[in-house]
């Protein structure tokens, strides 16, 4: 399979062409598997994450096999969010323009947010290709504006977030429309247990299909912890971006209250950054996409759904503010960079209750290098595990205690003096643990 070139698969000349206009010259990884397998009409579950090549793996041989001469829809693409759809949809039109069949190959995007009665009268003449959302194209059908029946393949990309935004129903709901011999191409950068019944009610021994590249290439990207240490984010995050140079940087957070929070304390405090996250109304989410795109912002901050399913080039640096839970998540981030090739960096924040994260990366084959932040430096820890041996001084100690001390719900007399007596002992047990730890050392 290394061997393979465009020439080499079944592909039309005007094909082959087409994709030495836009400038490919050799498949990707999962373009060698996935192209082949689709020309011979195989359904299949094709496993890779952002920048690999994918969307082009079944745009390719999807319009190859297209009957210009047919005035039906032939082929139906669905996408999470309206975004994804639009940069599918874009790909699509730049393809067609270059093969050149001019009206007589179409295709149509159907997306929400946009004049239901209008896409209804743009349908009476039916597409080959559709790109779209769910929602919308399931409401095209329902309407009788959409004919789908006939389409002999379907394509439904970044599946697993198709699944966490509630959309699979819709899918659900257009198949049921569809031919029984449908060709399905499902592509989802994780295969979640939650999602097996789908695909087992839709998919019969399909082609499973994972890229060699399904991981981040550790030689090309460089992953930095640096701990948190009850310091405040936004000011640590402000420390990094006085040591980086970034083309694009995206900041990520757990959750869209805290992306908002996390971007007003950046913007107080001088960085100028956009946020984009699911909360978003359509309008905003497309103004923010057009200022990233307009290269407005050198810094983003956003949540795990919102950066899967936007396509943003450019990303030189991957901030993680908050660490996901799942290692797939940190995986979906830091493949926002080191993509087509380049290199990338991802700088992560990290607290005690992220180290079963962290070992789970590592042992998946992830190498991090510990640093921290001083007199506005970047300063490498020797071994991160030892952070919590370092000698602490009688200030420190006293500090450490306090924490530790839980602060009563009620009030009652006397508790700042039990609150001082637990604190002595905690501080006592703390300087026991010291004193263990420095004869182990001896």
């Amino acid at each position: 399979m290394t061997d393979q070139t465009f020439k080499s698969m079944a592909l039309h000349e005007e094909m082959i062409d087409m994709v030495d206009q836009l400038g490919f010259h050799e498949p990707t990884p999962i373009q060698k598997k996935v192209i082949p397998s689709v020309l011979r009409g195989e359904s299949l579950i094709g496993q890779s994450h952002t920048g690999s090549g994918k969307t082009h793996s079944y745009l390719i041989p999807l319009l190859n096999g297209i009957d210009v001469s047919r005035k039906e829809v032939q082929t139906v693409i669905t996408a999470p969010t309206r975004e994804l759809a639009n940069q599918i949809y874009d790909e699509v039109r730049k393809m067609l323009k270059l093969l050149g069949h001019g009206d007589a190959l179409k295709a149509k995007l159907l997306i929400g947010g946009t004049d239901k009665q209008k896409t209804i009268e743009k349908l009476k003449e039916q597409p080959q290709i559709v790109v779209g959302t769910p929602g919308r194209i399931l409401d095209m059908v329902k309407e009788e504006a959409l004919d789908v029946y006939k389409a002999s393949s379907f394509v439904i990309d970044e599946t697993d977030l198709m699944f966490d935004l509630g959309f699979i129903e819709d899918v659900d709901q257009i198949l049921v429309r569809m031919q029984a011999d449908l060709q399905l191409l499902v592509f989802s950068a994780t295969i979640p247990v939650k999602l097996k019944p789908f695909l087992k009610k839709y998919l019969e021994n399909p082609t499973y299909i994972q890229a060699d590249e399904a991981k981040p290439s550790p030689e090309k990207m460089e992953h930095r912890l640096i701990p948190l240490r009850h310091r405040d984010k936004a000011d640590m995050i402000m420390s990094i971006t006085k040591l980086i140079h970034p083309y694009l940087a995206i900041i990520f957070a757990n959750k869209k209250e805290r992306a908002n929070e996390l971007a007003q304390e950046l913007l107080d405090k001088g960085l100028e950054v956009g946020v984009i996250h699911g909360g978003l109304t359509p309008r905003e989410r497309k103004r923010v996409v057009k200022d990233i795109k307009n290269l407005r912002y050198q810094y983003i901050v956003a949540t795990d759904l919102a950066a899967r399913g936007i396509d943003i080039q450019g990303v030189s640096h991957v901030i993680n503010a908050d660490l996901p839970k799942e290692e797939e998540f940190y995986i979906h981030r830091v493949g926002r960079t080191a993509r087509a090739g380049l290199e990338g960096t991802a700088i992560n924040l990290y607290t005690e209750t992220d180290e079963s994260l962290i070992k789970k990366l590592e042992s998946s084959g992830l190498t991090f290098d510990s640093y921290d932040i001083k007199n506005g430096e970047f300063v490498p820890i020797k071994d991160r595990n030892q952070r919590s041996t370092r000698k602490l001084d009688e200030n420190d100690t006293d500090k450490e205690a306090w924490k530790r001390v839980k602060r009563p719900k009620k009030v009652k007399p006397g508790y700042k003096k039990k609150m001082k007596y637990k604190q002595e002992e905690i501080k006592k047990k703390l300087n026991k643990q010291q004193a263990r730890q420095r004869n182990k050392r001896k």
